[in-house]
């Protein structure tokens, strides 16, 4: 067999300076071959065959399983309509936010293009002046500080001096006593004495992620222990720290504070902690009867994270465990039913939220740009509308820049024939500075425009939004068998979901939300509710989690919503393969150096 190989470009100049300077003749040169010429290697070689066998080996403690479950290579489904128009949407992306996209890389190789090469390379003139030096080290950096300056519009948003915290002429206390909760507290104070479980059901904004850790306070219940209060995203925790900080009386961080990743904002005199859902499995893996709480909240539980999932089994046998801990489940939509079912049957406290009528409005047609539809609609709304800021939705970071790029160019370009617009981007990643703003009061005279992910859903409480404009996407993880890994892929929201974003709208006012898909898709191309992310995600992890706990009947454990069996072994599988799990299904000493990793 003749293995033939192309010179490189350097070889090639090489043999093109030996051949023109006489040296050596063509014919002579070592890769020179009468049939190729110049390019090929004159070299027998001859290929040696290796024979693979593949054995399907099945570790003992999942014999019989493999085969039962089997081997599905398809994407776990997560769209309703595959076919429909939202997904065809979804799949596009955005042409604008592609065009966008390709502009900025076009200039930034333009802007690496314009930067002179091989700048250290000495000088031919061996007696440079100093001013030559000088203007080497000046095209070193040519435009650099601009390539990595922040964008003008983010500039100007990060320029507005405010403060923290919700500008209102009432106190603290007249604050509190407005909520919806309040009128109910000393109903929702006695069920909190008579059971121990309870399922309290509440809009946004009604109060109970604030007031309820207060209230179990005041019956005494810090005496023995931690309030703990879970929730789905970090910004939610350090935000509702904050806040209840400030109702307390007290500094974050003593009394009240926070735990995310990365950022333990709490003390030994800590007596209300919020935290990740994430932190609290973390807690739970170092001790497993959670001692040092005496009561602990799982606020959004409808979002079913896959954190919150587990915490749902490992919890409920916690409360078999210890009768004196509290358990207070938390959702803002209408499945209290399955909730209380699960949780032995427990109780349900409903909280009447304080919502005005919103009038909701559909296109005609379904948009296949829904980008550049949600910037005209909110440039409609700003020169057309009544007072009132604009929230709208979109699925992540890189969308979000670029909507907030392009909606502050047009109104450059509108100059003084447009009021002013404030835009501010709310991301999990954006700091918390900045995150902050949205919290505040447009001056007189301008509206904020606030673009968010579905954070803004539930997580957090924005008032003064009159409009909402909801395009109808979000990016879930999904696990892809054929890749064998995760990935975010953007897919039409769920009902429920376009549910909780028009209700944004009417929290202060009567308020609108424009949906920008037709009703036709809303009824036939969304699912009722959110599929729950144990069962679209890689279970790894969790196989780790809780095998570290010492829960090894991983198809026996008590989910909610049991995951695909298909998956679950299939992470069994690879865990075993990569040495984490023995033969009979328990964590090795890899494995538990690999449940350490907060992956």
């Amino acid at each position: 067999v003749r293995r033939q190989k192309q010179l490189t470009e350097q070889e090639l100049f090489e043999a093109q300076q030996l051949i023109r300077s006489g040296v050596l003749p063509v014919e002579q040169y070592p890769t020179f071959d009468n049939e190729g010429g110049m390019g090929m290697l004159a070299q027998e070689k001859t290929e040696e065959e290796t024979e693979v066998e593949l054995a399907d080996f099945e570790p003992s403690f999942l014999r019989g399983q493999t085969r039962r479950s089997g081997r599905d290579l398809e994407p776990i489904r997560i769209v309703k309509n595959p076919d429909g128009s939202l997904q065809r949407a979804a799949m596009q992306q955005g042409t604008l936010a592609k065009e966008r996209r390709e502009l900025r890389q076009a200039q930034a190789n333009q802007l690496v293009d314009s930067i002179p090469k091989d700048l250290n390379r000495p000088w031919e003139d061996p007696l440079p002046e100093a001013g030559e030096r000088h203007f080497a080290q000046e095209l070193r950096s040519i435009n650099m500080s601009a390539f990595d300056g922040a964008p003008e519009w983010k500039q100007k948003a990060e320029s507005k001096t405010l403060s923290f915290g919700i500008i209102s002429n009432k106190s603290i206390k007249e604050q509190r006593e407005s909520l919806p909760i309040y009128r109910l507290k000393k109903e929702l104070m006695r069920a909190f004495i008579e059971n121990q479980v309870l399922v309290v059901i509440g809009e946004t904004g009604s109060g109970k992620t604030t007031q309820m850790t207060q209230y179990l306070d005041e019956l005494g219940i810090t005496k023995n222990g931690v309030i703990g209060c879970t929730q789905p995203r970090r910004v939610a925790a350090v935000s509702v720290a904050k806040r209840v900080s400030e109702e307390f009386g007290c500094t974050l961080g003593e009394e009240v504070g926070y735990n995310i990743r990365f950022d333990d904002c709490t003390s030994q005199a800590t007596i209300i902690k919020y935290m990740t859902d994430g932190m609290l499995m973390r807690e739970y893996l170092n001790d497993n009867d959670l001692k040092r709480y005496s009561a602990l909240m799982l606020d959004e539980a409808h979002e079913r994270t896959i954190h919150t999932d587990v915490l749902f089994g490992l919890l409920k046998d916690l409360c078999r465990r210890r009768p004196d801990m509290k358990l207070i489940v938390t959702s803002a939509t209408l499945d209290a039913e399955k909730f209380s079912g699960y949780f032995f049957d427990s109780p349900i406290f409903t909280i009447p939220g304080r919502t005005f009528p919103v009038e909701i409005m559909y296109t005609k047609e379904p948009e296949s740009d829904y980008m550049d539809a949600s910037l005209i609609t909110i440039m409609q709304i700003h020169l057309s509308e009544p007072a009132g800021d604009i929230l709208l939705f979109l699925t992540g970071q890189e969308e979000i820049d670029t909507a907030c790029e392009t909606l502050y160019s047009r109104m450059q370009a509108l100059g003084d024939l447009a009021p002013e617009l404030i835009i501010l981007p709310v991301y999990s990643s954006l700091p918390s500075e900045m995150q902050s703003r949205i919290f505040e009061r447009a001056p007189p005279g301008a509206r904020k425009c606030i673009v968010a992910t579905n954070i803004a859903e539930a997580s957090l409480t924005i008032d003064g939004i009159y409009y909402v404009v909801d395009p109808g996407f979000s990016k879930q993880k999904a696990f892809n068998a054929k890749l064998g890994m995760d990935s975010l892929v953007v897919t039409p929201i769920s009902q429920a979901s376009a549910r909780q974003r028009a209700g944004r709208a009417g929290r202060t006012g009567p308020g609108k939300c424009y949906r920008l898909y037709t009703e036709m898709a809303y009824k036939n191309e969304m699912l009722p509710t959110n599929i729950p992310e144990i069962q679209r995600t890689n279970l790894g992890n969790v196989v780790l989690q809780l095998k570290a706990m010492g829960i090894n009947d991983l198809l026996g454990f008590d989910f909610m919503d049991p995951p695909p069996v298909a998956t679950l072994v299939g992470a069994m599988e690879a865990l075993n393969a990569l040495g984490a799990l023995d033969d009979e299904g328990l964590l090795t000493r890899l494995g538990r150096k690999m449940a350490e990793f907060p992956l």
